[in-house]
């Protein structure tokens, strides 16, 4: 099969696109899925460049490269990257059953594997196994939901299990609902959009903090108002902060929590260091989440309103995935709002 290699950690020179690759066969509980469409995503980048080892802090650019970085831990090369897919079940694996050749499906980006002494422990595809860069992906079938139901296109369902498994995991820890008054950071990327389209449809008023140029689609996905990129939130005007831009503004972002409210957070793309006031945080009795493990029922949840279809992502561009570098680039440049998608070739019968 064709695929998109990576050989270590580092820059875009680290992708080989090969098209000798093996075509996995499935194991024992697992099945064969045949990728239709994959969605560019931010750890795909943060795990090439080895940006989420515990040496990397205070690493932000493509020149901070790590050896110890993958999602959950370390990664084994060569790795197949791809965080995120919409696919159709190609072969059935011994001992899986309830799954029929050609449904289409998707499966959470982190993939919970608890046990009693790790109870957050999980997988992450493309990281911890090989992911969706290919024409072909090998997945537990425990971790497989169907969306063969869905109105949504393959390329709309491949940019969802990523960015909107993120930000519903954001708002479930945060217990957003009816009435909260929600800032959303970073409001126009594909977390971010989707965290204002799933806030709203929770019943909360949502303020989307964004670039100007990106401020209607902002608007469009749910937001009631906007507030500029550069531009501290007002101080105590929200209950609920979800947060994935950190950076040297997250003491005005925490400022802006009214007291008891709730700061939930699952990035840092303008920097992991941030400083605050300890005295912020407790005279204001305010919680803070830290938000990577998915239980499975925050997936179900999503996976049922994606096949209702009641929620959309903006899908801004698509690639073929031989053009992965390309992808990547305008990912970073943010460019786009919403989602980039990558397709791989058909497969030649």
């Amino acid at each position: 099969m064709s695929a998109v290699v990576l050989t270590a950690h580092g820059g875009p020179e680290v992708l080989h696109w090969r098209e000798d690759v093996a075509t996995p066969m499935p194991r024992s509980g697992e099945v064969l899925v045949q990728v239709l469409a994959a969605g560019v995503n931010n750890t795909d980048i943060n795990t090439r460049l080895g940006w989420y080892a515990k040496a990397a802090k205070g690493a932000t650019s493509e020149g901070d490269v790590h050896e110890d970085g993958g999602f959950a831990g370390a990664i084994a090369f060569p790795r197949i990257q791809g965080a995120e897919f919409c696919g159709r079940i190609a072969t059935i694996g011994p001992d899986v059953s309830g799954w029929s050749v050609g449904q289409r499906v998707i499966c959470p980006t982190n993939q919970p594997e608890p046990t009693v002494d790790a109870p957050t422990a999980y997988v992450a595809l493309g990281s911890d196994y090989d992911g969706a860069f290919a024409q072909f992906c090998r997945v537990p079938a425990r971790h497989l939901y169907d969306v063969t139901a869905s109105p949504l296109s393959d390329a709309e369902i491949a940019a969802m299990p990523c960015a909107f498994g993120t930000a519903e995991n954001l708002l479930q820890r945060a217990g957003v609902g009816e009435g909260d008054r929600v800032l959303v950071t970073g409001a126009s990327g594909g977390v971010g959009l989707a965290a204002v389209q799933l806030a709203t449809l929770r019943g909360a008023t949502v303020t989307g903090q964004c670039a100007a140029s990106k401020a209607q689609a902002v608007r469009d996905a749910g937001a009631a108002s906007i507030l500029d990129r550069d531009e501290a939130p007002a101080p105590r005007s929200f209950d609920v902060v979800i947060d994935v831009v950190g950076g040297p503004g997250w003491g005005a972002v925490i400022d802006a929590l009214r007291p008891g409210g709730r700061y939930a957070v699952s990035g840092a793309i303008a920097g992991p260091m941030v400083e605050a006031d300890l005295r912020t945080l407790y005279l204001n009795d305010l919680t803070i989440f830290g938000c990577t493990f998915q239980p499975p029922a925050v997936f179900a949840r999503l996976v049922a309103l994606i096949n209702q279809g009641l929620i959309r992502p903006m899908v801004s561009a698509s690639y073929p995935l031989v053009e992965i570098a390309r992808a990547q680039a305008d990912f970073q440049s943010k460019r786009y709002p919403g989602k980039l998608v990558l397709v791989p070739p058909e497969v030649r019968s």
